[in-house]
């Protein structure tokens, strides 16, 4: 009887959600899931000035779907040279942003899942370190810390405590100083005909 009642206990501590990469489908989804949980300043954020124009990096968009398949937390890493100075070349990198959850869905453990398959993607990747900008008390659990990103700096405004870094693989950010820029691939431009 025992084994019986662990089960069902197991069953109902399941996630209600399940992790996937995103899909063309889930792209208007997504805008409107960020525009509700982080409002409508986003789009002025220094992060969301190095994404723009650009795609995520390959196999680095995930979302978070709840039982009936709706998007309810999304995720996106993005190709970044860490501390590119007068010059010189930066660090390959990755920048995480936005991680947001559908406020009707926060507290199941949503942001935390889709923090750790983020992460654990892009070490499969072998990519060596992660940035972001994001509330210190919330990241450091995975391990970031504003120690890694102290010689980086953003194109634009941003606040030092809550720019932090992960390296993936050991002493990857050492010696990384300067600016952080985009790398990765730009958004193709879709010609459209006009009907004759």
């Amino acid at each position: 009887m025992t084994d019986v009642i662990g089960e069902i206990r197991a069953l109902f501590a399941a996630p209600s959600f399940v992790i996937e990469t995103e899909s063309p489908r889930d792209v208007a989804v997504r805008e409107n899931l960020l525009d509700r949980a982080m409002g409508e300043n986003r789009r002025k954020k220094s992060s969301e000035k190095i994404r723009r124009g650009r795609l995520p990096a390959e196999g680095l968009a995930l979302v978070a779907r709840d039982e009936n398949g709706l998007v309810v937390g999304t995720v996106r890493l993005w190709h970044i040279d860490a501390g590119v100075s007068a010059g010189g070349n930066g660090v390959p990198a990755l920048l995480l942003g936005p991680l947001a959850v559908d406020p009707r869905a926060e507290g199941k453990g949503i942001g935390a899942a889709l923090m750790r398959a983020a992460i654990k993607a892009a070490e499969k990747r072998g990519h060596g370190a992660i940035l972001l900008v994001g509330d210190p008390e919330y990241y450091e659990r995975f391990g970031f810390s504003a120690a890694k990103a102290q010689h980086l700096v953003m194109p634009g405004p941003f606040e030092r405590r809550r720019f932090l870094g992960l390296e993936l693989k050991c002493d990857w950010l050492t010696g990384a100083a300067g600016v952080i820029v985009p790398t990765g691939a730009r958004i193709r431009a879709v010609k459209l005909r006009r009907a004759a």
